[in-house]
């Protein structure tokens, strides 16, 4: 096997593999979220009563709890508030329940991204073996003889 039929096997096997991974990753995520039973309340600041189950809807459902929780402490995050405080662990709640939606949002991100490179490298893989044929095509007894 020479080295652009390696080169070109090697990144189509990758590309596969990173989309099937990242179908895969975005299927756990999207299940696990839906399996939480979280819908986004009426007084949302986007998508309301919709349930959680993806990147926009978990972005939705973090902003509204952000904005809910300043509301209830008057403009003050976990970090600003007085330790003796009876509005910082609601405050902490938030900033937990905030920090796990963001990451399901984060994880949506790269599994995209890793989507997208697998068709890249899919389709870098089938333009090395394109070349490859065309050069055998070209010079049949391949290349760097004369």
């Amino acid at each position: 096997m020479n080295s652009r039929k390696l080169a070109s096997t090697g990144a189509i096997a990758l590309g596969a593999l990173l989309i099937l991974a990242s179908i895969g990753t975005w299927v756990l995520v999207s299940t696990t979220l839906s399996d939480q039973r979280i819908t986004i309340g009426e007084d949302a600041v986007c998508l309301s009563e919709r349930d959680v189950r993806g990147p926009f809807s978990a972005y939705c459902q973090a902003a509204t709890i952000d904005r809910n929780v300043l509301e209830q402490t008057g403009g003050l995050t976990y970090a600003e508030l007085p330790r003796d405080d009876e509005r910082r662990a609601t405050a902490q709640n938030a900033s937990f329940l905030q920090a796990s939606l963001f990451t399901s949002v984060l994880a949506f991100g790269v599994s995209a991204m890793a989507f997208g490179m697998g068709v890249i490298f899919v389709l870098i893989g089938l333009g090395i073996r394109d070349v490859s044929e065309n050069i055998a095509q070209v010079d049949p007894s391949g290349p760097g003889t004369s």
